[in-house]
């Protein structure tokens, strides 16, 4: 599940602004604002959510979930 610091951390990585993230993903600001307005899971419909991972993966950002090694994050890709 993506976590709203992830998409921070992404946001960060990338030097976007939320209205970049916005455009990428084809939803309205205000819904960038609410999403990251709160903590832990994203809370938005899954077309949204689709939308917002998919705009950061065409940029070239990997979302790592939990696991034995460490917590959530996000990295850069590898380049093709």
């Amino acid at each position: 599940m993506l976590q709203t610091a992830q998409i921070r951390a992404a946001r960060a990585l990338l030097g976007w602004n939320q209205g970049d993230l916005a455009k990428a993903a084809k939803v309205n600001v205000a819904t960038i604002r609410r999403i990251e307005g709160r903590e832990g899971p994203v809370m938005a419909y899954v077309s949204t959510l689709m939308r917002i991972q998919s705009a950061f993966e065409r940029a070239g950002i990997l979302f790592l979930d939990s696991d034995t090694g460490g917590g959530v994050g996000v990295r850069f890709g590898k380049k093709p």
